[in-house]
């Protein structure tokens, strides 16, 4: 069932963000064979800090085929949110609330979908890093993003197209990186104890287009002047 923002709720009655990210993360996986790989139960979303000029990050919660353990003997922490563990966290930083369009935040998630490793084991795709690819990464991304929106439906669009407080899951007690077994005072498991549901607020750019779309009346509308 997609996911459908109710503007005339009141402001106790905040849209629940995560909702329409995981509706969005099931229809692009329904949708487009590239994705069918992802499965949005264990896709971990919250809302982070600042970094640089990114919208969004995503991290693998294992290691090299889908280890909980590395060759060193490291552990990663595991997160369990209402009993499944969760393989990936992406973050979504305040560009995506503050400076985006309806459009933007779709490609930002469709963005971090895309370095999924296509095992679906809790790692990232070796060759779809920006390093690797270079500025081959627009040419193979790019596509995709068009061919969704195209198909993307309407209330899916609009709940990112909305511009208000939304509720949204962010850390109360944020993992650390991988740990040495034994490690003192060290949290190996992480529920939904360790989160909780802050408010942001989405500041919803227009589409660039739609400003261009009002220079030919204005243009218009001078010349008319002129001929009266």
């Amino acid at each position: 069932m997609l996911y459908t923002v109710d503007y005339t709720v009141a402001p106790y009655r905040r849209p629940n963000l995560n909702k329409a990210v995981r509706a969005l993360i099931r229809d692009i996986s329904a949708k487009m064979p590239e994705f069918a790989h992802v499965r949005a139960s264990r896709i971990l979303v919250i809302a982070g800090e600042a970094r640089r000029a990114s919208r969004g990050t995503v991290k693998p919660l294992c290691f090299r085929g889908g280890r909980s353990t590395d060759r060193t003997g490291r552990r990663k922490p595991i997160i369990r949110i209402k009993g499944k563990r969760m393989l990936y966290c992406i973050t979504l930083r305040p560009l995506f609330f503050r400076s985006s369009t309806a459009r933007g935040r779709i490609e930002t998630v469709m963005h971090e979908l895309f370095h999924l490793s296509r095992r679906f084991d809790g790692t990232l795709h070796a060759g779809r890093r920006h390093s690797v690819l270079g500025k081959d990464f627009a040419r193979r991304f790019q596509p995709l993003v068009r061919r969704y929106l195209k198909q993307c439906p309407k209330e899916v669009l609009d709940a990112f197209s909305f511009s208000g407080e939304v509720r949204v899951l962010q850390w109360l007690e944020r993992p650390g990186p991988a740990y040495v077994p034994g490690t003192p005072r060290v949290r190996k498991v992480y529920t939904e104890e360790q989160l909780y549901y802050g408010i942001s607020r989405l500041v919803t750019r227009k589409q660039p287009h739609a400003a261009k779309a009002l220079k030919p009346r204005r243009k218009e509308r001078a010349e008319k002047a002129r001929l009266h």
